[in-house]
């Protein structure tokens, strides 16, 4: 049997290692969300694999028919997270993951309540602060504004299903990978595990 995989939203303060963290999950166990955008292909983009490119009639009609998890503008430009891709990869048993700021990320969980959330962040904000001057690609006004935001960011903590630290890459990986497996035995989660057990026939 196929076991459908989840949706997890990770999200945490610019500078965490998002980015970093999401990029280095496995392919085999797990798909990056891919998003629908009117802005032009750039260079070597490929549709369906970096985004999903659309006119913008085609955004409007997609969000209007509530086939978006979240959307948002930017630079005049729409994104959105389809719910097509999204159940697309659990029926095929990946665990879709989408990487989005704190905001986005609890709209998602309203629409759609299985969605795992996991926070990341550094062991600490001075560890935050280095992190984003090591960049080299913010003032230190721009910094300053970051960290202003990661403040914000970690009163929504609450709302998350949990919490990991990113200290070490290899240890916050082994934590995302444990979070899918004791996700993956809670109870309402096991619907077909039940039909098994009293005779039910199950597609296998």
């Amino acid at each position: 049997m196929n076991k459908e995989g989840l949706l997890l939203i990770i999200s945490g303060p610019s500078g965490s290692g998002k980015g970093t963290v999401t990029r280095k999950l496995p392919e085999d166990v797990f798909a990056l969300s891919i998003s629908m955008t009117t802005r032009q292909k750039r260079g070597e983009e490929v549709d369906g694999k970096h985004y999903i490119f659309c006119t913008e009639e085609e955004f409007v009609k997609v969000r209007e028919e509530g086939g978006l998890l979240e959307h948002a503008s930017f630079s005049g430009n729409f994104y959105g997270t389809p719910v097509s891709y999204v159940k697309q990869k659990t029926l095929e048993g990946k665990n879709v993951v989408l990487e989005i700021e704190v905001v986005g990320a609890l709209q998602v969980k309203e629409k759609y309540p299985e969605a795992v959330l996991i926070f990341l962040m550094p062991p600490t904000i001075l560890e935050l602060g280095k992190r984003l001057r090591d960049r080299g690609t913010e003032s230190e006004d721009e910094i300053e504004r970051r960290l202003r935001i990661a403040h914000e960011e970690m009163a929504e903590l609450p709302k998350y299903d949990y919490l990991v630290i990113n200290d070490d890459i290899e240890q916050a990986l082994a934590d995302i990978h444990a979070i899918v497996n004791v996700e993956g035995l809670k109870p309402f989660r096991g619907e077909g595990k039940v039909d098994r057990f009293y005779g039910n026939n199950v597609n296998s």
